[in-house]
């Protein structure tokens, strides 16, 4: 096995620089393929090139707020790079927002231009975007006057629906400026962008808490997805697939930066269908599938699945789709990572193409190098020895550059550290055990309990498919009582009280879940458009159905 060590590309990492040696090195290989249409590398370099220059003529430059909001496909990818490429901080936006949180969004982020698609599925943008900004109907465009968004000015729209608005103009026709910025103008701007430059904001959608602005260099964006392939099965001619989405650490670094490194190709669909999703990846040859675990269930589940050849897939996120010999002997050996918005991806890590050794199990790696762990006393701030539970604190190279709008002495320990809010705990070969938010832990009867460890051992019965712990008020009003919601395997019939029994032989008695709820189909439970469980409302249903 290749020594653990820090790798980064041969070239500065600025967006322009990795776009141009991408060009130079893959050529007309496909980056994209969405439906019917393709992007090469080449292609990306010339058009984030000339939209990038369109953006320069309309007085967009280094520094400037650009706002994107589309789906994963061809616009995106080459709008975040054009924009990128003159130095602006590129604002990802959630295409699922609705108009308040959009609002909100363009508003924190003080976006100066928009680029947004007219619709996407259900989502009406434009409609959108005049209930999301104060006196927005009727403005003339790049002359926006809005009190709730002073900064913003411009919207350019991708589309047919751009015509219906006094406000947004044709994404066309901004690139129809190109011709009034020479090459030379544009490469004299890409030049002054540095690595340690601010590249992008993302949002988070944590299970727990309000969204934050997370800010990324170029460097970080650039330099953590290529330093993680090396615990990463990906080559060049790799076919990926994700419906994860582009404007998310997942969707950006984990699979379409990533892909770029290697010369990959990226296939995107519409929408997410299991059925149609199958005939893709079988059609495409697909050699990576990347996702959330309720995407693995509904492919699995799908009356088609048994009909697909998926011969192609060695590798991804989901077992249940690698060819048997593939699989791990042992869930609970299954190689995963663990990492967050604001490290822009894995901070721990194993090979994940390699089973877990033996009594390693449950662990999410050892640190990926170049980044640094601690495990601290939440109230003491002292550092713990290892075996000791604690918060993850982290630094390191891929650690943001800060979150937009606060004072950097308000979200960095001394010494660059970061509190992640994980609880988790390092054995003595520096494996990490996570065992969830530290917001997330629950006071039963005087004692702390980690759900992630009662999820662990509920997990680890031959019926369950996934578990979810929470606190609910406790019957006498004193502290939290331990719920789980059971998710059964298919065609596995639990009983609540028996699963109580046979965990009572695993955990402590005090860990055990006082309420058990046992559902047939995960989609019964609530999720976040990211993916995650959404653990408010989880707390709120458990409560409201143990209430008595």
């Amino acid at each position: 096995m290749n020594e653990r060590r820090f790798r980064e590309p041969g070239y500065p990492p600025t967006a322009d620089r990795f776009v141009r040696h991408l060009a130079e090195r893959w050529g007309d290989r496909d980056l994209l393929v969405l439906g019917e249409r393709r992007l090469t590398y080449r292609d990306l370099e010339a058009d984030s090139r000339r939209l990038a220059r369109g953006l320069l003529a309309s007085g967009l430059s280094h520094g400037s707020r650009v706002a994107l909001l589309a789906p994963n496909g061809p616009e995106w990818v080459v709008a975040w790079l054009a924009a990128a490429r003159l130095g602006a901080l590129v604002v990802l936006l959630n295409t699922f927002h609705q108009a308040r949180e959009l609002g909100w969004a363009l508003s924190h982020c003080r976006a100066e231009a928009l680029l947004t698609v007219d619709r996407y599925l259900n989502h009406d943008y434009g409609a959108r975007l005049e209930q999301a900004v104060d006196g927005l109907a009727g403005q003339e465009h790049e002359a926006i006057r809005a009190g709730s968004h002073p900064s913003l000015r411009a919207v350019w729209m991708w589309g047919e629906g751009a015509a219906p608005w006094s406000w947004a103009a044709p994404v066309d026709a901004l690139q129809g400026r190109a011709g009034a910025v020479s090459d030379e103008q544009f490469d004299a701007a890409a030049a002054r962008v540095e690595p340690q430059d601010p590249m992008v904001v993302i949002y988070t959608s944590g299970s727990t808490s309000e969204p934050k602005g997370v800010v990324h260099s170029h460097r970080t964006v650039i330099v953590h997805p290529f330093n993680l392939l090396q615990f990463r099965d990906l080559r060049a001619g790799d076919m990926l697939y994700t419906s994860m989405p582009l404007f998310w650490v997942g969707g950006l670094s984990y699979t379409l930066v990533s892909a770029m490194h290697t010369g990959a190709t990226v296939v995107f669909d519409e929408r997410f269908e299991p059925g149609s999703t199958l005939e893709l990846i079988e059609r495409r040859r697909v050699t990576h599938v990347i996702g959330w675990p309720h995407i693995a269930k509904a492919l699995v589940e799908h009356p088609s699945f048994g009909e697909r050849d998926l011969s192609s897939i060695r590798g991804g996120s989901f077992d249940d789709l690698l060819p048997a010999h593939l699989r791990v002997s042992d869930p609970r050996r299954k190689a995963t990572s663990l990492g967050m918005t604001e490290s822009h991806g894995p901070h721990s890590i194993e090979p994940l193409h390699i089973e877990l050794p033996e009594g390693k199990e449950q662990s999410f790696g050892r640190s990926v190098p170049g980044i640094e762990r601690r495990i601290v006393d939440p109230d003491t701030g002292d550092e713990l020895p290892a075996g000791q539970a604690g918060e993850i604190w982290i630094r390191g190279y891929s650690l943001m550059v800060g979150l937009l709008g606060q004072d950097p002495a308000d979200v960095f320990e001394p010494g660059g550290w970061y509190r992640t809010g994980d609880s988790g705990l390092l054995d003595t070969d520096g494996h990490l055990y996570f065992q969830g938010r530290l917001d997330t832990v629950i006071k039963a009867g005087g004692t702390n309990v980690a759900p992630r460890e009662v999820e662990f051992a509920i997990e680890s019965q031959p019926d369950v498919m996934h578990a979810f712990v929470v606190g609910v008020p406790a019957a006498d009003g004193r502290g939290e009582a331990v719920a789980a919601a059971v998710v059964a395997k298919p065609g596995a019939g639990i009983d609540p009280q028996d699963l109580q029994v046979r965990l009572r032989t695993e955990i402590a008695s005090y860990k055990v879940p006082r309420h058990v709820a046992v559902f047939a189909e995960q989609q019964e439970l609530p999720w976040l458009e990211s993916g995650k469980i959404d653990l408010q409302a989880l707390r709120r249903l458990l409560a409201d159905r143990f209430s008595d």
